[in-house]
């Protein structure tokens, strides 16, 4: 490992601190380097708050070792005014003589435009040192803006032989795959996303809140695909801090490009998939999807609604109480 590889991976672990917090902002850390010795560090804590650029220079005592110094950035410095300054502009103003980059930005905004801005001034630029790790930090901002679409996480609990709803009728009470544990995860999962969408028809059956509140974080904006003329009036998502998006029509493979096409057009860079099961397949076989997670407990139901079917080995698995957790990776950003 040479010594910026070194310093980057120092970058990566604060880039991490943010996760959860910086939506729809990537998360980004930068170390400030003088004489091999670190004299400033900082990450994105928070979508509107300063970037990590601006936090590692607020945190060097003594400004005049910058203009002997290397800043280090996982992704690209930005290069326009958006809630904050350019970040490029304050390492030109900051007399920072060398800068190395882990990933450029894929957003049409800078996208190149902040290194260029640097070595216009005069600055030295390294880019693509841990290219690959720094890109892995933020596969829902690297995705939604390669693809100017929104991450796509499919997620769903079952039973042991294949059901995702073993009611009788519509009025019996929801089956109850997750246990408390897991349910905990699943509202942190959602806490991790901009959006939740759902069919129309789950709306109907399970009247959902799609909120968090079994973890500590933001509930992601209801989104209600299908119908909006089957949605019952006194549904709890109509009730929800921020009004439920409506995407209307029939939710078959079809619609789902013109869906997330207007997910990413309202600012949504994620949403997580609920159910039902129609919407779930739906998704599966448009193929636009990023990460899947199946919950599947340990008895069988013997009727009702049968799962989605993703035809194809689970990456990873993780056992937690009873249940077991798959997850179907179709992101060349994650693992494999």
């Amino acid at each position: 490992m040479n010594i910026d590889q070194r310093f980057m991976r120092r970058a990566i672990e604060l880039a991490r601190h943010g996760l959860g917090n910086t939506s729809p902002n990537p998360m980004v850390g930068a170390v400030i380097v003088s004489n091999g010795t670190i004299i400033g560090e900082g990450y994105h804590r928070r979508c509107g708050e300063g970037h990590a650029e601006v936090n590692a220079v607020a945190s060097v005592n003594d400004k005049s070792l910058l203009k002997d110094s290397t800043i280090y950035v996982t992704l690209e410095p930005c290069s326009h005014y958006g809630k904050t300054p350019p970040c490029s502009k304050l390492i030109i103003d900051s007399d920072i003589p060398r800068v190395v980059v882990g990933s450029t930005d894929p957003n049409e905004k800078v996208s190149g435009r902040g290194i260029n801005m640097l070595r216009e001034a005069g600055v030295e630029v390294i880019t693509g040192v841990l290219e690959k790790e720094c890109k892995a930090i933020n596969p829902v901002f690297m995705t939604a803006h390669s693809y100017r679409r929104p991450w796509v996480t499919l997620k769903w609990a079952q039973s042991s032989d294949g059901y995702i709803d073993s009611r009788l009728s519509p009025s019996d009470p929801p089956t109850m795959f997750s246990s408390p544990l897991t349910k905990a995860l699943t509202h942190r999962l959602r806490s991790l996303h901009d959006a939740i969408m759902v069919g129309s028809g789950t709306v109907r059956a399970d009247n959902p809140a799609l909120d968090v509140r079994e973890w500590h974080g933001s509930s992601p904006r209801p989104v209600i695909a299908g119908h909006s003329g089957s949605v019952p009036q006194d549904c709890r998502l109509l009730d929800s801090p921020v009004a439920p998006i409506m995407l209307e029509g029939n939710p078959g493979p079809g619609a789902i490009k013109d869906y997330l096409a207007a997910l990413f057009s309202e600012g949504i860079t994620s949403v997580l998939v609920e159910g039902g099961a129609r919407l779930l397949q739906s998704f599966i076989e448009s193929g636009i999807w990023d990460l899947a997670r199946v919950e599947t407990a340990p008895f069988h139901a013997c009727r009702g609604v049968k799962s989605p079917v993703l035809g194809r080995l689970p990456d990873r698995q993780l056992k937690i109480g009873d249940n077991q957790l798959y997850y179907f990776s179709n992101n060349p950003l994650l693992w494999r």
